[in-house]
């Protein structure tokens, strides 16, 4: 599995309701792949707050590579994140990605 973690600082102008329309379709995408598992979306409440600015993030679970690949190449991800790129301070500046390989549990043992 392939756990995808995408953090976001937005724009300071952008809603929350804005934002919470940007994980809809997010969402929306799960349905139109094989291979997507859990999707989580929201805003930061750590109590550490060392966010740096990236108040809100996702994580997409991945059965495997192939899945990723494919979620990366579909039109929907490439419009979804032009939005996301839009929306966020700086632009692709204000957005980072993290693709971490998760043992199964199997291998974990």
């Amino acid at each position: 599995m392939v756990r995808h973690i995408v953090l976001i600082r937005f724009r300071p102008d952008l809603s929350e309701s804005a934002i919470a329309a940007l994980w809809d379709e997010l969402a929306a995408i799960r349905g139109q792949l094989p291979g997507i598992g859990a999707i989580h979306a929201g805003r930061s409440e750590s109590p550490e707050q060392i966010e740096r600015g990236y108040m809100h993030g996702f994580t997409v679970d991945f059965a495997d590579w192939e899945a990723l690949s494919a979620y990366q190449a579909h039109p929907d991800h490439k419009a979804l994140g032009a939005k996301l790129v839009a929306q966020a301070q700086g632009g692709l500046d204000g957005i980072l990605v993290f693709d971490l390989p998760m043992a199964v549990a199997s291998e974990a043992a």
